[in-house]
């Protein structure tokens, strides 16, 4: 038997398997957590954007803080999505995850539907700067006590290059605290493969916003000034107007088709059936709300995140909303 430890023996195994996960699932279906397809973490701009992003609604405040490169692009958001459907349909399969996953870069850009090309290689790097130096700030109420925390979209990164060619061999990132436990609790939405094909930020984001707030809804209504300020957009409201009539014209949004109406309300509806979602049930939108209105200033998503983490409830899982806004109740009066 090996020495496991001592002198002449072999050192302690610092990094056993379990820390580490590796992308191995082919074909996992894409998904985006709840969290960054409600608030407008990621620029919409081509450009390098840097400029500080504060963003307040119903009561929750973000703030979003580029580094030199730049603020983390909607696109960089690729990354994040391959590596949460990794975990999700790890976690699915019954198998141990961890924050930090190796994965192969070919395998990431082909599931994304990039170009495998040398530029894509180097755009990769530099997705992962941009990731990896953006950082975010959140301050709530809960209780009637401000928390004030901040964290980065991934905490750390590396490359492994072959050093003759300088073709990367494989990448390991390691998420979020904020981001895995979305992936613990399972409070992520399945997307749709043609995600990867649209061209424009403006039209993932709204893609994402459709897909975050029709839920298992058949429809979906907002008025362009709240789409404006939820898509964060940076364009004049007049621009992001004409904008959004021409998707509306193009009407190649997958899974939605939008419409304008009067009073500059935009209609979402769904194309087919509903696709399947991680939880047990999507919680409507007017639940939300109605969580908002018995939790003043809390971050109703991140309590989202821990009821279903919780575990197991039951008849609770046919009956979410509902059971749901009790637990929020008995969880502010222990507060």
């Amino acid at each position: 038997m090996a020495a496991t430890g001592g002198e002449g023996g072999l050192l302690p195994d610092r990094h056993p398997t379990g820390d580490f996960f590796v992308c191995d699932v082919f074909g996992a279906s894409p998904k985006d957590d709840l969290g960054t397809m409600e608030h407008p973490i990621f620029s919409l701009s081509t450009r390098p954007d840097r400029r500080i992003l504060s963003y307040a609604h119903n009561g929750v405040e973000v703030s979003v803080t580029p580094s030199v490169r730049g603020r983390a692009t909607i696109h960089d958001k690729d990354i994040l999505i391959y590596c949460i459907s990794q975990l999700v349909a790890a976690l699915n399969a019954g198998r141990a995850i961890s924050r930090t996953l190796t994965l192969r870069a070919h395998d990431l850009l082909v599931a994304t539907n990039r170009d495998t090309s040398g530029d894509a290689y180097t755009r990769l790097k530099e997705a992962f700067e941009r990731l990896a130096g953006t950082r975010i700030t959140t301050n709530l109420q809960t209780g009637g006590v401000e928390t004030t925390s901040g964290f980065g979209l991934i905490e750390a990164w590396e490359i492994r290059r072959r050093s003759r060619g300088g073709r990367m061999i494989s990448v390991s990132v390691t998420l979020s605290d904020w981001l895995f436990r979305a992936v613990q609790s399972k409070s992520v939405l399945t997307l749709s493969r043609d995600y990867f094909r649209l061209r424009k930020p403006l039209e993932r984001r709204i893609y994402e916003l459709a897909r975050k707030h029709c839920g298992r809804q058949p429809e979906w209504k907002i008025g362009l000034a709240t789409l404006h300020k939820k898509a964060g957009s940076a364009a004049p409201i007049r621009v992001f107007r004409a904008a959004m009539r021409r998707m509306a014209a193009e009407n190649h949004l997958p899974d939605y088709a939008m419409v304008e109406s009067d009073g500059d309300l935009y209609h979402f509806t769904r194309r087919g059936p509903i696709p399947e979602t991680i939880s047990a049930q999507a919680l409507s939108p007017d639940t939300l709300d109605a969580a908002r209105a018995l939790w003043p200033g809390a971050d109703v998503y991140a309590l989202e995140a821990e009821w279903r983490a919780a575990g197991p409830r039951g008849k609770a899982e046919r009956t979410g909303d509902r059971a749901f806004l009790a637990w929020v109740e008995q969880r502010r009066a222990a507060d």
